[in-house]
Protein backbone atom coordinates (compact mmCIF):
# COMPACT_ATOMS: atom_id res chain seq x y z
CA UNK A 1 0.00 0.00 0.00
CA UNK A 2 5.87 2.62 3.64
CA UNK A 3 9.89 3.42 6.95
CA UNK A 4 6.95 4.16 9.41
CA UNK A 5 5.39 2.78 12.90
CA UNK A 6 2.27 0.59 12.83
CA UNK A 7 0.11 0.57 15.96
CA UNK A 8 -2.24 -2.16 16.86
CA UNK A 9 -2.68 -1.98 20.15
CA UNK A 10 -5.42 -4.83 22.05
CA UNK A 11 -8.31 -3.94 22.18
CA UNK A 12 -12.11 -5.06 22.24
CA UNK A 13 -14.84 -4.68 19.85
CA UNK A 14 -15.97 -1.38 20.37
CA UNK A 15 -19.63 -0.14 18.93
CA UNK A 16 -19.76 -2.41 16.09
CA UNK A 17 -22.33 -5.09 17.04
CA UNK A 18 -22.40 -8.35 15.23
CA UNK A 19 -18.73 -8.55 13.65
CA UNK A 20 -17.08 -11.55 15.08
CA UNK A 21 -14.15 -11.80 17.09
CA UNK A 22 -10.79 -11.87 15.45
CA UNK A 23 -8.64 -13.72 17.63
CA UNK A 24 -5.58 -12.07 15.67
CA UNK A 25 -2.59 -11.01 17.30
CA UNK A 26 -1.36 -7.45 17.38
CA UNK A 27 0.92 -6.70 14.09
CA UNK A 28 3.16 -4.72 16.34
CA UNK A 29 3.90 -3.52 19.88
CA UNK A 30 4.73 0.32 20.03
CA UNK A 31 7.56 1.60 22.12
CA UNK A 32 8.35 4.87 22.28
CA UNK A 33 11.81 5.60 22.96
CA UNK A 34 12.66 9.34 24.34
CA UNK A 35 16.06 10.65 23.15
CA UNK A 36 15.65 13.95 24.31
CA UNK A 37 18.01 15.72 26.98
CA UNK A 38 16.50 15.83 30.20
CA UNK A 39 12.60 15.84 29.43
CA UNK A 40 10.29 12.79 28.25
CA UNK A 41 7.03 13.04 26.08
CA UNK A 42 4.07 15.11 28.11
CA UNK A 43 0.68 15.87 27.08
CA UNK A 44 -0.69 18.79 26.15
CA UNK A 45 -2.91 21.57 28.03
CA UNK A 46 -6.22 23.09 26.25
CA UNK A 47 -5.05 26.08 24.26
CA UNK A 48 -7.46 28.87 22.59
CA UNK A 49 -4.51 29.29 19.89
CA UNK A 50 -4.78 27.63 16.33
CA UNK A 51 -3.03 24.58 16.27
CA UNK A 52 -1.38 23.52 13.28
CA UNK A 53 1.33 20.87 11.88
CA UNK A 54 3.87 20.30 9.10
CA UNK A 55 4.20 16.57 8.38
CA UNK A 56 7.14 15.14 6.12
CA UNK A 57 6.86 12.25 3.74
CA UNK A 58 8.34 10.62 0.76
CA UNK A 59 4.90 9.14 -0.13
CA UNK A 60 3.21 11.52 -2.49
CA UNK A 61 -0.09 10.22 -3.84
CA UNK A 62 -0.11 8.79 -7.14
CA UNK A 63 -3.79 9.57 -7.94
CA UNK A 64 -6.54 11.74 -5.77
CA UNK A 65 -9.31 9.35 -7.05
CA UNK A 66 -9.76 6.68 -4.56
CA UNK A 67 -11.24 4.09 -7.49
CA UNK A 68 -8.10 4.37 -9.04
CA UNK A 69 -5.29 3.84 -5.73
CA UNK A 70 -3.91 0.63 -4.50
CA UNK A 71 -0.83 2.71 -2.73
CA UNK A 72 0.56 4.96 -0.48
CA UNK A 73 -2.10 7.68 -1.83
CA UNK A 74 -4.10 5.96 1.05
CA UNK A 75 -2.30 8.52 3.45
CA UNK A 76 -4.27 11.32 2.71
CA UNK A 77 -7.24 9.41 1.70
CA UNK A 78 -7.20 8.67 5.51
CA UNK A 79 -7.89 12.08 6.54
CA UNK A 80 -9.88 13.77 3.65
CA UNK A 81 -12.67 11.17 3.38
CA UNK A 82 -14.47 9.25 5.61
CA UNK A 83 -15.16 5.04 5.05
CA UNK A 84 -17.91 2.96 6.57
CA UNK A 85 -15.72 1.64 9.14
CA UNK A 86 -12.23 2.42 10.55
CA UNK A 87 -9.57 1.64 12.66
CA UNK A 88 -9.35 4.57 15.24
CA UNK A 89 -6.39 5.10 17.43
CA UNK A 90 -5.50 1.49 19.71
CA UNK A 91 -8.34 -0.19 18.25
CA UNK A 92 -7.42 -3.54 16.68
CA UNK A 93 -11.13 -4.55 15.31
CA UNK A 94 -12.74 -2.11 12.72
CA UNK A 95 -14.88 0.57 14.37
CA UNK A 96 -17.88 2.77 12.59
CA UNK A 97 -17.09 6.04 11.48
CA UNK A 98 -19.60 6.84 8.77
CA UNK A 99 -21.24 4.37 9.74
CA UNK A 100 -23.36 4.27 13.25
CA UNK A 101 -23.24 0.32 13.02
CA UNK A 102 -22.40 -2.47 11.27
CA UNK A 103 -22.60 -6.30 11.67
CA UNK A 104 -23.43 -9.12 9.30
CA UNK A 105 -27.12 -9.82 9.38
CA UNK A 106 -26.70 -13.84 8.16
CA UNK A 107 -25.44 -17.11 9.95
CA UNK A 108 -22.95 -17.45 6.82
CA UNK A 109 -21.10 -14.68 6.72
CA UNK A 110 -22.75 -12.73 3.54
CA UNK A 111 -24.61 -10.49 4.01
CA UNK A 112 -23.02 -7.44 5.41
CA UNK A 113 -25.27 -4.34 6.96
CA UNK A 114 -24.35 -0.93 7.93
CA UNK A 115 -26.68 1.84 9.49
CA UNK A 116 -24.96 5.61 8.64
CA UNK A 117 -25.09 8.35 11.09
CA UNK A 118 -27.85 10.93 10.56
CA UNK A 119 -26.96 13.87 8.33
CA UNK A 120 -23.90 13.16 6.97
CA UNK A 121 -21.97 15.77 4.56
CA UNK A 122 -19.56 15.89 2.13
CA UNK A 123 -17.02 18.87 2.86
CA UNK A 124 -18.77 20.85 -0.04
CA UNK A 125 -22.11 20.52 1.61
CA UNK A 126 -23.65 17.99 -0.15
CA UNK A 127 -25.61 14.88 2.09
CA UNK A 128 -23.86 11.59 2.22
CA UNK A 129 -26.46 9.27 2.26
CA UNK A 130 -26.76 5.51 1.19
CA UNK A 131 -27.23 5.97 -2.15
CA UNK A 132 -23.67 8.20 -2.38
CA UNK A 133 -22.18 4.99 -0.74
CA UNK A 134 -23.95 2.73 -3.25
CA UNK A 135 -22.56 4.80 -5.77
CA UNK A 136 -19.02 4.80 -4.85
CA UNK A 137 -18.86 1.08 -4.93
CA UNK A 138 -20.43 0.24 -7.88
CA UNK A 139 -18.28 3.38 -9.71
CA UNK A 140 -15.23 2.19 -8.44
CA UNK A 141 -16.23 -1.66 -10.11
CA UNK A 142 -17.34 0.27 -13.08
CA UNK A 143 -14.03 2.07 -13.54
CA UNK A 144 -12.42 -1.11 -12.70
CA UNK A 145 -8.74 0.32 -12.86
CA UNK A 146 -5.93 -2.10 -13.91
CA UNK A 147 -4.11 -2.82 -10.41
CA UNK A 148 -6.45 -0.62 -8.65
CA UNK A 149 -8.58 -1.52 -5.74
CA UNK A 150 -11.38 -3.49 -7.14
CA UNK A 151 -9.25 -6.79 -6.17
CA UNK A 152 -10.32 -6.21 -2.81
CA UNK A 153 -13.98 -6.35 -3.37
CA UNK A 154 -13.42 -9.94 -5.14
CA UNK A 155 -16.42 -11.23 -2.83
CA UNK A 156 -18.69 -8.55 -3.28
CA UNK A 157 -21.83 -9.31 -5.28
CA UNK A 158 -24.32 -6.22 -4.81
CA UNK A 159 -24.85 -3.67 -3.24
CA UNK A 160 -28.27 -2.54 -1.83
CA UNK A 161 -29.85 0.56 -0.49
CA UNK A 162 -33.20 1.24 2.01
CA UNK A 163 -34.26 5.13 2.41
CA UNK A 164 -31.27 7.45 3.22
CA UNK A 165 -28.97 5.83 5.74
CA UNK A 166 -29.42 1.66 5.58
CA UNK A 167 -27.12 -0.13 3.10
CA UNK A 168 -26.29 -3.75 2.64
CA UNK A 169 -23.53 -5.26 1.21
CA UNK A 170 -24.25 -9.47 -0.55
CA UNK A 171 -21.10 -11.33 -1.05
CA UNK A 172 -20.64 -13.74 -3.64
CA UNK A 173 -19.24 -16.18 -1.02
CA UNK A 174 -18.53 -16.36 3.21
CA UNK A 175 -16.08 -13.68 3.84
CA UNK A 176 -14.86 -12.87 7.20
CA UNK A 177 -12.58 -10.19 6.34
CA UNK A 178 -15.15 -8.10 4.42
CA UNK A 179 -15.40 -5.72 7.52
CA UNK A 180 -11.94 -5.21 7.20
CA UNK A 181 -12.25 -4.34 3.14
CA UNK A 182 -14.48 -1.62 4.34
CA UNK A 183 -12.09 -0.41 7.07
CA UNK A 184 -9.77 0.59 4.11
CA UNK A 185 -9.26 3.89 1.92
CA UNK A 186 -9.95 2.18 -0.59
CA UNK A 187 -13.31 2.56 0.32
CA UNK A 188 -12.93 5.81 0.61
CA UNK A 189 -16.85 7.43 0.19
CA UNK A 190 -17.23 9.95 -2.72
CA UNK A 191 -19.56 12.71 -3.41
CA UNK A 192 -22.01 11.55 -6.40
CA UNK A 193 -22.32 14.74 -8.08
CA UNK A 194 -18.05 15.03 -8.20
CA UNK A 195 -16.53 12.18 -9.25
CA UNK A 196 -18.65 10.91 -12.50
CA UNK A 197 -19.49 7.36 -12.84
CA UNK A 198 -17.86 5.90 -15.49
CA UNK A 199 -14.09 7.23 -15.47
CA UNK A 200 -11.97 8.86 -13.40
CA UNK A 201 -11.86 12.45 -11.40
CA UNK A 202 -8.97 14.89 -12.80
CA UNK A 203 -7.88 17.92 -10.71
CA UNK A 204 -6.29 18.63 -7.68
CA UNK A 205 -9.32 19.02 -5.20
CA UNK A 206 -11.50 16.57 -3.02
CA UNK A 207 -14.58 16.43 -1.93
CA UNK A 208 -14.99 14.15 1.10
CA UNK A 209 -16.18 13.81 4.45
CA UNK A 210 -13.30 13.08 6.24
CA UNK A 211 -11.55 15.01 9.61
CA UNK A 212 -10.04 17.53 7.03
CA UNK A 213 -10.75 19.34 3.85
CA UNK A 214 -7.78 19.54 1.32
CA UNK A 215 -7.52 23.13 0.98
CA UNK A 216 -5.05 23.16 -1.97
CA UNK A 217 -2.61 20.72 -3.41
CA UNK A 218 0.43 20.70 -5.27
CA UNK A 219 1.26 17.17 -7.00
CA UNK A 220 4.99 16.23 -5.16
CA UNK A 221 5.28 19.26 -3.56
CA UNK A 222 2.68 19.77 -0.65
CA UNK A 223 -1.34 19.17 0.66
CA UNK A 224 -2.83 21.97 2.79
CA UNK A 225 -5.33 20.55 5.15
CA UNK A 226 -8.13 22.52 7.32
CA UNK A 227 -10.94 21.60 9.82
CA UNK A 228 -13.53 19.82 7.68
CA UNK A 229 -16.50 22.17 9.59
CA UNK A 230 -19.07 19.04 8.12
CA UNK A 231 -17.19 16.20 9.89
CA UNK A 232 -18.73 14.02 11.80
CA UNK A 233 -17.27 10.64 12.92
CA UNK A 234 -14.93 8.97 15.26
CA UNK A 235 -12.27 11.11 14.80
CA UNK A 236 -11.15 13.61 17.84
CA UNK A 237 -9.03 16.56 16.04
CA UNK A 238 -6.38 17.63 17.83
CA UNK A 239 -5.04 20.25 15.79
CA UNK A 240 -6.85 22.59 13.51
CA UNK A 241 -4.86 22.20 10.45
CA UNK A 242 -2.21 20.08 8.52
CA UNK A 243 0.47 20.56 6.22
CA UNK A 244 2.28 17.41 4.16
CA UNK A 245 5.20 18.31 2.64
CA UNK A 246 6.14 15.40 -0.14
CA UNK A 247 10.12 15.22 0.23
CA UNK A 248 12.27 12.91 -2.50
CA UNK A 249 15.26 12.25 0.02
CA UNK A 250 15.37 11.36 3.52
CA UNK A 251 18.51 13.45 4.35
CA UNK A 252 16.29 16.40 2.83
CA UNK A 253 13.18 15.68 4.82
CA UNK A 254 15.30 14.80 8.41
CA UNK A 255 17.19 18.13 8.27
CA UNK A 256 14.29 20.06 7.25
CA UNK A 257 12.90 18.31 10.59
CA UNK A 258 16.09 19.42 12.45
CA UNK A 259 15.45 23.00 11.04
CA UNK A 260 11.81 23.22 12.19
CA UNK A 261 10.80 23.32 9.07
CA UNK A 262 8.78 20.43 10.10
CA UNK A 263 7.10 19.08 12.83
CA UNK A 264 7.12 15.25 12.36
CA UNK A 265 8.95 12.41 9.63
CA UNK A 266 7.20 9.24 8.87
CA UNK A 267 7.44 7.18 5.80
CA UNK A 268 10.48 6.77 3.86
CA UNK A 269 13.28 7.59 6.99
CA UNK A 270 16.45 5.88 5.85
CA UNK A 271 18.28 3.40 7.54
CA UNK A 272 21.75 5.52 7.82
CA UNK A 273 19.66 9.05 9.31
CA UNK A 274 17.77 6.59 12.27
CA UNK A 275 21.05 4.92 13.01
CA UNK A 276 23.10 8.37 12.95
CA UNK A 277 19.97 9.69 15.47
CA UNK A 278 20.27 6.35 17.41
CA UNK A 279 24.28 6.52 18.09
CA UNK A 280 24.39 10.15 18.12
CA UNK A 281 23.51 12.53 21.00
CA UNK A 282 24.18 15.94 18.77
CA UNK A 283 21.53 14.78 16.29
CA UNK A 284 18.74 14.23 18.30
CA UNK A 285 18.66 17.17 19.91
CA UNK A 286 14.95 18.36 20.38
CA UNK A 287 14.10 15.19 18.41
CA UNK A 288 12.07 11.78 19.90
CA UNK A 289 12.20 8.86 18.09
CA UNK A 290 9.37 6.40 18.24
CA UNK A 291 10.38 2.95 17.27
CA UNK A 292 8.05 -0.16 16.79
CA UNK A 293 8.17 -3.93 14.92
CA UNK A 294 6.08 -3.33 11.55
CA UNK A 295 4.83 -5.88 8.98
CA UNK A 296 5.95 -3.62 6.21
CA UNK A 297 7.41 -6.24 3.53
CA UNK A 298 9.92 -5.88 0.68
CA UNK A 299 9.49 -8.12 -2.11
CA UNK A 300 10.83 -8.97 -5.56
CA UNK A 301 8.13 -9.85 -8.46
CA UNK A 302 8.96 -12.24 -12.04
CA UNK A 303 6.51 -11.38 -14.88
CA UNK A 304 5.33 -14.24 -16.57
CA UNK A 305 5.77 -12.30 -19.63
CA UNK A 306 9.47 -12.35 -19.78
CA UNK A 307 11.31 -15.45 -21.35
CA UNK A 308 13.65 -15.58 -18.70
CA UNK A 309 11.43 -14.85 -15.72
CA UNK A 310 8.93 -17.16 -16.37
CA UNK A 311 11.42 -19.86 -16.33
CA UNK A 312 10.82 -21.86 -12.88
CA UNK A 313 14.34 -22.66 -13.24
CA UNK A 314 15.66 -18.98 -13.17
CA UNK A 315 13.57 -18.28 -10.45
CA UNK A 316 14.58 -21.00 -8.39
CA UNK A 317 18.46 -20.39 -8.77
CA UNK A 318 17.40 -16.50 -8.07
CA UNK A 319 16.07 -17.45 -5.07
CA UNK A 320 19.03 -19.45 -3.92
CA UNK A 321 21.31 -17.03 -4.13
CA UNK A 322 19.94 -14.25 -2.93
CA UNK A 323 21.64 -13.08 0.53
CA UNK A 324 18.95 -11.45 2.49
CA UNK A 325 21.08 -10.95 5.69
CA UNK A 326 23.40 -9.48 3.95
CA UNK A 327 21.01 -6.74 2.64
CA UNK A 328 19.39 -6.16 6.11
CA UNK A 329 22.89 -5.28 7.26
CA UNK A 330 24.93 -3.84 4.55
CA UNK A 331 22.25 -1.55 3.09
CA UNK A 332 19.98 -1.10 5.90
CA UNK A 333 22.12 -1.00 8.91
CA UNK A 334 19.75 -4.07 10.84
CA UNK A 335 16.95 -1.49 10.97
CA UNK A 336 15.35 -4.38 8.89
CA UNK A 337 15.24 -7.97 9.27
CA UNK A 338 15.36 -11.07 6.44
CA UNK A 339 12.04 -12.38 5.77
CA UNK A 340 11.44 -15.80 3.94
CA UNK A 341 7.99 -15.63 3.73
CA UNK A 342 5.50 -13.23 2.37
CA UNK A 343 3.58 -13.46 5.76
CA UNK A 344 5.85 -11.07 7.91
CA UNK A 345 6.31 -12.42 11.69
CA UNK A 346 3.67 -10.79 14.24
CA UNK A 347 0.55 -12.31 12.03
CA UNK A 348 -0.93 -15.87 12.33
CA UNK A 349 0.01 -17.86 9.46
CA UNK A 350 3.85 -16.75 9.31
CA UNK A 351 6.04 -19.06 8.29
CA UNK A 352 9.87 -19.38 6.84
CA UNK A 353 9.52 -21.58 3.95
CA UNK A 354 11.79 -19.90 1.98
CA UNK A 355 14.11 -20.30 4.33
CA UNK A 356 13.40 -24.33 4.86
CA UNK A 357 13.97 -24.83 0.95
CA UNK A 358 16.94 -22.55 0.19
CA UNK A 359 18.55 -22.16 3.12
CA UNK A 360 21.35 -19.99 3.56
CA UNK A 361 23.04 -18.45 0.25
CA UNK A 362 24.91 -21.47 -2.35
CA UNK A 363 26.01 -20.80 -5.68
CA UNK A 364 26.60 -24.47 -6.34
CA UNK A 365 22.70 -25.69 -5.56
CA UNK A 366 22.04 -22.38 -7.91
CA UNK A 367 24.28 -23.91 -10.50
CA UNK A 368 22.81 -27.44 -10.22
CA UNK A 369 19.22 -26.22 -10.70
CA UNK A 370 20.05 -24.26 -13.58
CA UNK A 371 22.26 -27.03 -15.27
CA UNK A 372 19.42 -29.68 -14.66
CA UNK A 373 16.96 -27.21 -16.62
CA UNK A 374 19.86 -27.15 -19.53
CA UNK A 375 20.38 -23.54 -19.08
CA UNK A 376 24.68 -23.09 -18.78
CA UNK A 377 25.12 -19.53 -20.01
CA UNK A 378 24.84 -16.73 -17.16
CA UNK A 379 21.19 -15.29 -17.24
CA UNK A 380 20.05 -11.95 -18.98
CA UNK A 381 17.63 -10.04 -16.27
CA UNK A 382 16.44 -6.81 -15.83
CA UNK A 383 15.73 -5.56 -12.52
CA UNK A 384 13.36 -2.60 -12.06
CA UNK A 385 13.23 -0.55 -9.14
CA UNK A 386 11.29 2.61 -7.85
CA UNK A 387 13.52 6.10 -6.84
CA UNK A 388 11.39 7.64 -4.95
CA UNK A 389 8.64 5.67 -3.41
CA UNK A 390 10.37 3.35 -0.14
CA UNK A 391 13.00 5.44 0.66
CA UNK A 392 16.56 6.47 -0.87
CA UNK A 393 18.38 3.00 -0.26
CA UNK A 394 16.19 1.16 -2.62
CA UNK A 395 19.18 2.29 -5.43
CA UNK A 396 22.04 0.73 -2.70
CA UNK A 397 19.68 -2.47 -2.16
CA UNK A 398 19.31 -3.02 -5.98
CA UNK A 399 23.30 -2.75 -6.20
CA UNK A 400 23.51 -5.05 -3.56
CA UNK A 401 21.47 -7.63 -5.01
CA UNK A 402 23.13 -7.09 -8.30
CA UNK A 403 26.30 -7.71 -6.79
CA UNK A 404 24.77 -10.58 -4.89
CA UNK A 405 23.51 -12.19 -8.54
CA UNK A 406 26.57 -11.80 -10.78
CA UNK A 407 29.48 -12.56 -7.92
CA UNK A 408 27.65 -16.19 -8.27
CA UNK A 409 28.62 -16.00 -12.05
CA UNK A 410 25.07 -17.44 -12.99
CA UNK A 411 23.51 -14.21 -13.75
CA UNK A 412 23.95 -11.06 -15.67
CA UNK A 413 22.11 -8.03 -14.13
CA UNK A 414 20.83 -4.90 -15.29
CA UNK A 415 19.62 -2.05 -13.31
CA UNK A 416 16.76 0.78 -14.16
CA UNK A 417 14.47 2.15 -11.90
CA UNK A 418 11.71 5.16 -12.21
CA UNK A 419 10.62 7.63 -10.26
CA UNK A 420 6.84 6.13 -8.71
CA UNK A 421 4.26 7.98 -10.91
CA UNK A 422 6.56 6.51 -14.12
CA UNK A 423 7.19 2.99 -12.50
CA UNK A 424 3.78 2.57 -11.56
CA UNK A 425 2.13 3.03 -15.24
CA UNK A 426 4.74 0.70 -16.20
CA UNK A 427 3.98 -2.02 -14.12
CA UNK A 428 0.44 -1.31 -15.12
CA UNK A 429 1.60 -2.33 -18.51
CA UNK A 430 4.02 -5.49 -17.25
CA UNK A 431 6.82 -3.98 -18.90
CA UNK A 432 9.38 -4.96 -16.50
CA UNK A 433 11.02 -8.56 -16.01
CA UNK A 434 11.44 -8.27 -12.69
CA UNK A 435 10.84 -5.81 -10.32
CA UNK A 436 10.89 -4.54 -7.02
CA UNK A 437 7.54 -3.76 -4.45
CA UNK A 438 6.70 -2.48 -0.84
CA UNK A 439 4.03 -4.15 0.82
CA UNK A 440 1.87 -2.20 3.94
CA UNK A 441 -1.03 -4.26 4.90
CA UNK A 442 -4.40 -2.66 3.91
CA UNK A 443 -5.36 -4.45 7.16
CA UNK A 444 -3.67 -6.77 9.94
CA UNK A 445 -4.37 -10.15 8.35
CA UNK A 446 -2.47 -13.26 6.93
CA UNK A 447 -4.93 -13.40 4.00
CA UNK A 448 -4.04 -9.46 3.14
CA UNK A 449 -0.28 -10.41 2.35
CA UNK A 450 -1.29 -13.46 0.22
CA UNK A 451 -4.58 -12.38 -1.67
CA UNK A 452 -4.07 -9.08 -3.12
CA UNK A 453 -1.17 -10.88 -5.35
CA UNK A 454 -3.13 -13.95 -6.54
CA UNK A 455 -5.40 -14.29 -9.41
CA UNK A 456 -5.97 -12.70 -12.99
CA UNK A 457 -6.65 -9.73 -11.49
CA UNK A 458 -4.15 -8.36 -8.43
CA UNK A 459 -2.27 -5.04 -7.20
CA UNK A 460 0.70 -5.52 -9.33
CA UNK A 461 -1.35 -6.00 -12.64
CA UNK A 462 1.13 -9.05 -13.46
CA UNK A 463 -1.39 -11.98 -13.56
CA UNK A 464 -0.73 -15.11 -11.26
CA UNK A 465 -3.50 -18.07 -11.84
CA UNK A 466 -3.38 -20.41 -8.78
CA UNK A 467 -6.19 -21.73 -8.38
CA UNK A 468 -6.01 -24.20 -5.13
CA UNK A 469 -5.77 -20.69 -2.96
CA UNK A 470 -8.06 -18.71 -5.13
CA UNK A 471 -10.38 -21.06 -5.18
CA UNK A 472 -9.90 -23.43 -2.07
CA UNK A 473 -7.98 -22.06 0.41
CA UNK A 474 -8.88 -18.39 0.39
CA UNK A 475 -12.65 -19.12 0.43
CA UNK A 476 -11.85 -22.12 3.12
CA UNK A 477 -10.24 -19.23 4.86
CA UNK A 478 -12.76 -17.06 4.84
CA UNK A 479 -15.50 -18.64 6.22
CA UNK A 480 -14.03 -18.50 9.57
CA UNK A 481 -14.77 -16.02 11.73
CA UNK A 482 -11.65 -16.72 14.38
CA UNK A 483 -8.94 -15.69 12.19
CA UNK A 484 -6.27 -17.70 14.72
CA UNK A 485 -7.93 -20.56 13.31
CA UNK A 486 -6.47 -20.49 9.77
CA UNK A 487 -2.80 -20.61 10.30
CA UNK A 488 -3.10 -24.51 8.55
CA UNK A 489 -4.58 -22.58 5.55
CA UNK A 490 -1.97 -19.93 5.16
CA UNK A 491 0.75 -21.82 5.76
CA UNK A 492 -0.90 -24.27 2.64
CA UNK A 493 -1.19 -20.97 0.38
CA UNK A 494 2.83 -20.05 1.57
CA UNK A 495 3.66 -22.93 0.48
CA UNK A 496 2.35 -22.61 -2.91
CA UNK A 497 4.13 -19.45 -2.97
CA UNK A 498 7.28 -20.98 -2.12
CA UNK A 499 7.11 -23.68 -4.62
CA UNK A 500 6.51 -21.35 -7.53
CA UNK A 501 8.89 -19.05 -6.33
CA UNK A 502 7.07 -15.83 -8.42
CA UNK A 503 7.29 -14.15 -5.39
CA UNK A 504 10.07 -13.26 -3.47
CA UNK A 505 9.83 -11.95 -0.18
CA UNK A 506 13.30 -9.92 0.81
CA UNK A 507 12.85 -8.39 4.37
CA UNK A 508 10.47 -6.97 7.19
CA UNK A 509 10.69 -3.51 7.83
CA UNK A 510 10.77 -2.06 11.81
CA UNK A 511 9.02 1.15 12.07
CA UNK A 512 10.36 4.79 12.95
CA UNK A 513 8.45 8.13 13.10
CA UNK A 514 10.76 11.37 13.99
CA UNK A 515 9.05 14.35 15.75
CA UNK A 516 10.16 17.08 17.43
CA UNK A 517 9.96 17.70 21.06
CA UNK A 518 7.74 19.95 20.85
CA UNK A 519 4.61 17.97 19.23
CA UNK A 520 2.46 14.61 21.20
CA UNK A 521 0.44 11.94 19.37
CA UNK A 522 3.09 10.27 17.67
CA UNK A 523 2.59 6.74 19.52
CA UNK A 524 -0.91 7.15 19.03
CA UNK A 525 -1.34 8.59 15.03
CA UNK A 526 -0.88 5.43 13.37
CA UNK A 527 -3.39 2.63 12.02
CA UNK A 528 -2.72 -0.90 11.32
CA UNK A 529 -1.93 -0.38 8.13
CA UNK A 530 0.73 2.42 8.90
CA UNK A 531 -1.30 5.62 7.89
CA UNK A 532 -0.84 8.22 9.46
CA UNK A 533 -4.14 9.89 11.42
CA UNK A 534 -3.37 13.11 11.50
CA UNK A 535 -6.19 14.70 13.75
CA UNK A 536 -4.01 12.61 16.58
CA UNK A 537 -0.79 15.01 16.60
CA UNK A 538 -0.75 17.99 18.23
CA UNK A 539 1.28 20.53 20.09
CA UNK A 540 2.21 20.92 23.50
CA UNK A 541 1.66 23.77 25.12
CA UNK A 542 3.59 22.70 28.76
CA UNK A 543 6.33 21.31 29.92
Amino acid sequence: MFSEVRLVAAAGLRGLAGLPRRGLRPAAALVSISLLSGCGVFSSDESDEEQQITVGTMSAPSTLDPAAAWDSSWELYRNVFQTLLSFPSGAAEPEPDAAESCKFTDATNKVFTCELREDLKFSDGHALDAKAVKYTFDRMRRIDVKGGPTGLLGSLDSVETKGDRTVTFRLKKPDATFPFVLSTPAMSIVDPSEYPADKLREGTSIAGSGPYALESYKPGERAELVKNTHYQGAADRKNDAVTIRYFKKSSTMVDALKNKQIDVTFRGLAAEDIVEMQANKDAREGIQLVEGSGTEIRYLVFNPDDPWARKKPVRQAFAQVIDRPAIAHKIYQDTVEPLYSMVPQGLTGHGTGFFDDYGDPDTAKAADILKSAGINEPVPLTLWYTTDRYGSATAGEFAEIKRQLEDSGLFKITLKSRPWTEFDAGTKKREYPVFGRGWFPDFPDAENFIAPFIGTKNVLNTPYPSREITEEVLPRSRREADRGAVADDFERAQRLLVDDARLLPLWQGKQYIMASEEIAGGERALDPSAIMMMWELERKTSW
